[in-house]
């Protein structure tokens, strides 16, 4: 049998630890998988492209368990009453290649997305930061102003999106909990005043949501929304101005605002900066950017910690996902003698 996370278990779990310590616990898992960075296999993700949309995988190994997930992006979606993003990953033993976990991530992408965003501004933005303007409300926008709040004690947000009903929708799901938010006219409205800037729109193009003279000095950037070829956010000059930090540049060349520059535009690895090999900030007045477009040893953090989490819990089922006849030789009798056949159990079968 193996370890099932259902949407309604990680739901369940979430609600039963609470969102920010949810995050805050997520948040640690990444830290301490981005401190031993080198350990791992890793490689960009695979990334199968349509007009509407794209397919992608995401494997990562430390060597002792092997993760992936299968994540679409569909911004057309939402005028097919679908969802954007839709996700699942498995976590396996690498010494059996069994797998341990089948976990449902949606909404543990949302939740992971949002504290490494948190992380990173943990380790680059100002101190004293007290104020973030959001741009794009979407289904993103409340995980990353409560990972922000959990992680830095924002509590101050400047929002604004095109959609009213979007902006509604956010206010509603976060008023309550603690927040001062302050509605925009405009996107260089919402800007004004903040310390850190977090973009997070949807439509798959090159947009400009954040122009050259919209970022003052000191601030800290969070692109999170421009994560595929073809698919900005924020204007060239802003780079230039900037200082910038990825996850794989590999990965990031290809998908992230960087895109837009040579391949030589100098970046620095974010594990860098949290293992003390590379400096974050060093001023109040540099512009750092943390240019987001999500990495496996990311979503490998999530589902071991899903899987650590969820033990000893009610938060998950067992799957009868692995064929396991009695005789390892004798696939076949499965079929021709069904009565006679036992499945061993994982551990069992893990531990022999």
């Amino acid at each position: 049998m193996v370890r099932y996370v259902g949407v309604k278990h990680a739901t369940g779990l979430v609600a039963s630890v609470g969102i920010e310590r949810f995050i805050i616990g997520l948040a640690q898992y990444i830290e301490d998988d981005f401190r031993r960075w080198p350990q791992f296999e890793k490689s960009a993700r695979i990334a199968s492209h349509s007009a509407d949309g794209v397919i992608e995988l995401m494997p990562a190994s430390d060597g002792e368990l092997y993760g992936f997930k299968y994540v679409n992006g569909h911004p057309i979606n939402t005028r097919r009453g679908l969802s954007t993003v839709t996700a699942f990953g498995v976590l396996s033993d690498v010494s059996t290649g069994y797998p341990l976990l089948l976990s449902e991530m949606t909404v543990l992408t949302a939740l992971r997305t949002a504290a490494t965003s948190a992380l990173a501004a943990k380790h680059l933005a100002r101190k004293d930061s007290r104020v973030m303007a959001i741009i794009g409300l979407g289904a993103q926008s409340e995980f990353q102003a409560i990972a922000f709040k959990a992680l830095l004690g924002i509590r101050h947000l400047r929002v604004f999106d095109s959609d009213p009903a979007a902006t509604e929708k956010f206010v509603d799901n976060l008023e309550r909990l603690g927040f001062a938010i302050d509605v925009a006219a405009s996107s260089a409205d919402a800007v004004i005043g903040a310390d850190i800037i977090t973009t997070v729109t949807a439509d798959k193009t090159n947009a400009t949501v954040l122009s050259d003279n919209m970022v003052g000095a000191g601030v800290h950037l969070n692109a999170v929304g421009g994560d595929c070829p073809g698919k900005t956010e924020l204007q060239r000059d802003v780079l230039l101005r900037s200082d910038v930090f990825v996850e794989f540049p590999e990965q990031t060349r290809i998908e992230g605002e960087i895109q837009q520059m040579g391949p030589d535009f100098p970046v620095t690895e974010l594990w860098q900066v949290i293992t003390g090999e590379a400096p974050g900030r060093r001023s109040a007045k540099q512009i750092t950017l943390f240019d987001s477009v999500g990495f496996a040893i990311e979503d490998f953090s999530t589902l071991r910690y899903v899987y650590d989490q969820t033990q000893g819990t009610g938060f998950y089922s067992d799957l009868d996902l692995l064929a396991e006849p009695s005789d390892p030789k004798d696939l076949f009798g499965m079929l021709s003698r069904p009565a006679q056949q036992t499945s061993r159990p994982l551990l069992a079968a893990v531990e022999a």
